[in-house]
């Protein structure tokens, strides 16, 4: 075990040596082990696991535990943290281990058993919460934990007496300074073999009965998703004068296919005046948005607000005093929820610190930061980061601004030839990342006789998705009638570095009726297009790489520029097929679906995407509706993983008729190249 004073001597002899790579392999046992040829490192296999449950504690402390669990689990993982309730256990991955473990009812009793291992204490600025991500890397760099003042202050005292290394308080404007003084002052220090994106909060949870007090008065009843409903609503409020205010929510009726309430303008009139008319999205929007939650507005429809799947928003309404009649005019369409309280909720967007992956950011000596790809100062020190390091480096965890932050950031990471990796709520990487997993690779179904029938193959999304990987997919693989009908789960290869004993799960239990394929775009989240020409083929080699591990012999791409959908280039296709040689190729994300053959060699298919049962039949049924019996038909369903579940996708099979054969991937690829004369795999 190395002690204190080994590890500062060994920090300080790296640093100002100018050395870049902090986290590579020191070819010992109980090192963290990086070889050149290999996409993420490995930690050593753990003998003994302490494990705290720090769900209840607050965020402050979840980051204090996770910095102590990056510096001792990088000499070998030892610490592991049980932070936030997920779909699969508590203890399921932990069980699946067969390492043994010991339950620490007092957390805190770890730092004092590995104060020793620890140099002392990074304070962060609670007024500039950027500068937590900035403490994170100086953390991994000192081998120090991160602390608010508060907690800065117990653990100098006794029984810790940890010393103050930096503190923050004051250093920093706002997160930009924070980020540029980071860039300045550390990144030389930092690994360049990976970046960590994470955002330095999370929102507080809010209670369970925090809207009870609202009732609905206007719900869609029936899936729309073409405005075909717009109109303007008008409800009368009336009975809910006489307190302070009144809230208005407003909520997706339909959460499962993301196709909520849109909004385009409010008109509230108190006894037949108007107290407040404005168009979501504009400025006066602001004096009334009581809550946004995880709602968006944009220009599109001369200004709308829209909230989709469980997001909400909520409007504060206050009228004059003795108004007796109050009316709220919504000009509004799709499927849209409205309930209205005049007891005020707590409102969403508290903050607080979080732990997910700084463990493995501190064990790698990584450099944290967080910077929107669609604000222009932000962006330019972002591209500066991505044009300092090497192509085909990864970036660990994501971006603000829901999608279009994910469309607009993993564009910018492709063009600077950086894949992305989805793993901002991803826990215990530190453990999970050297806990070994047999790797069975699967075997290969005969396909059906081709004739001619509707070829049909349901994919689930989101497999690039780590996390995904590590919580909801696993919910998903428990569901009861999985295996009951074929289905393509996307899958990251990575994994195969990441969590090896997670994938290995999956390969061992899938039945005949399961096949992992590799999520977009491959080894790693991409675009093509955007990615530089000239160093595609090492991703395009890497993905191959990785699949070859794995076994994996599909691919599921997105590909967008500006975030549309493109096709790909005979030169990207090419490379695909040079470097990786897969069954077929499923693509975008979609609202129809084409088969074609890539530089006369691929089979390329176009996802029909769908997120409920109901939209499933409406769309199968579009996409089939002109098919006359004479030739085969191949139709490749998307189906959105965090609506869409195995029973589900059964539910939809058992709706099809006779003409229909519902195949697993390979199957299904099988089928194409045999129609369109192409040689088999």
């Amino acid at each position: 075990m190395i002690r204190k004073i080994f590890l500062i001597s060994l920090t300080l002899f790296l640093v100002f040596s100018g050395s870049t790579i902090y986290a590579q392999s020191l070819n010992s046992e109980g090192k963290v082990k990086w070889p050149a040829d290999q996409a993420l490192p490995t930690f050593s296999k753990p003998k003994h696991l302490d494990v705290i449950d720090i769900q209840k504690s607050s965020g402050e402390e979840k980051i204090l535990f996770a910095s102590l669990q990056g510096n001792v689990n990088r000499e070998r993982p030892r610490i592991y943290l049980y932070e936030d309730k997920f779909g699969e256990g508590k203890f399921t991955w932990l069980n699946d281990f067969k390492v043994p473990y010991t339950i620490v009812e007092k957390p805190w009793d770890l730092i004092m058993k590995y104060k020793n291992e620890v140099s002392g204490i990074v304070v962060y600025d609670p007024l500039v919460p950027d500068s937590i991500n900035v403490a994170t890397t100086l953390a991994g760099l000192e081998s120090a934990l991160v602390a608010s003042p508060e907690l800065a202050e117990k653990l100098s005292a006794k029984p810790y007496k940890l010393k103050v290394i930096e503190d923050f308080r004051g250093k920093f404007k706002d997160g930009l300074d924070a980020y540029q003084w980071q860039y300045d002052n550390l990144w030389s220090k930092t690994t360049h073999r990976m970046l960590i994106g994470l955002d330095p909060t999370k929102n507080i949870p809010l209670p369970g009965d925090n809207f009870k007090s609202f009732k609905t008065i206007l719900e869609e009843t029936k899936e729309l998703r073409d405005s075909s409903n717009r109109d303007v609503y008008n409800l009368n409020l009336s009975e809910y004068l006489g307190k302070e205010a009144v809230y208005l929510r407003f909520q997706d009726a339909f959460p499962a296919d993301g196709w909520g309430p849109a909004l385009h303008e409010v008109t509230v009139k108190a006894d037949g005046q108007i107290i407040a008319q404005f168009i979501p999205g504009t400025e006066g929007e602001e004096p009334y948005l009581y809550d946004r939650d995880g709602s968006n507005s944009d220009e599109r429809f001369d200004g709308h607000r829209w909230a989709d799947g469980g997001s909400y928003f909520v409007y504060e309404f206050k009228a004059p005093e003795n108004t007796q009649e109050l009316v709220v005019s919504l000009d509004m369409w799709n499927q849209f929820k409205v309930s209205v309280s005049n007891e005020k909720p707590l409102a969403s967007g508290q903050k607080e610190p979080y732990g997910f992956l700084r463990d493995y950011a501190i064990a790698n000596r990584a450099m944290v930061f967080w910077l929107e790809s669609n604000i222009p100062e932000e962006k330019e020190l972002f591209e500066k980061i991505l044009s300092d390091v090497k192509p085909n480096t990864p970036y660990l965890g994501w971006f603000g601004n829901d999608v279009a932050g994910e469309f607009s950031g993993t564009e910018i990471a492709s063009k600077h030839g950086v894949y992305v990796l989805a793993a901002d709520w991803f826990n215990n990487m530190t453990v999970f990342s050297s806990a070994k997993g047999k790797i069975v690779k699967q075997k290969p179904l005969k396909a059906p006789k081709l004739d001619n029938k509707i070829y049909i193959t349901f994919t689930l999304g989101e497999g690039d998705n780590l996390q995904y990987n590590q919580h909801h997919m696993r919910f998903l693989w428990d569901n009861e009638r999985r295996g009951s009908v074929p289905i393509n789960w996307t899958t990251s290869p990575l994994l195969y570095d990441v969590a090896p004993s997670i994938l290995g799960y999956y390969q061992q239990t899938a039945t005949e009726n399961d096949l992992l394929i590799a999520g977009p775009s491959g080894a790693g989240y991409i675009y093509p297009t955007p990615w530089p020409d000239d160093t595609f083929h090492l991703y395009a080699k890497q993905t191959g790489k990785y699949m070859k591990k794995t076994g994996m012999d599909i691919i599921y791409a997105l590909n967008r520029v500006d975030g549309k959908d493109v096709l790909l280039s005979d030169f990207k296709a090419q490379n695909y097929i040079d470097y990786v040689n897969p069954k077929g190729l499923f693509i975008g994300w979609d609202n129809y679906t084409e088969t074609t053959i890539l530089n006369g060699k691929l089979p390329q298919s176009i996802l029909l995407s769908s997120s409920s049962v109901g939209q499933a039949k409406e769309e199968i049924a579009k996409a089939t509706s002109k098919w006359n019996g004479e030739s085969p038909l191949f139709i490749a369903m998307g189906m959105l993983a965090w609506s869409i579940n195995p029973a589900d996708i059964e539910e939809i099979v058992k709706s099809l008729g006779p003409e229909f054969e519902v195949v697993r991937g390979d199957q299904y690829f099988k089928l194409v190249r045999e129609a369109n004369g192409l040689p088999k795999k």
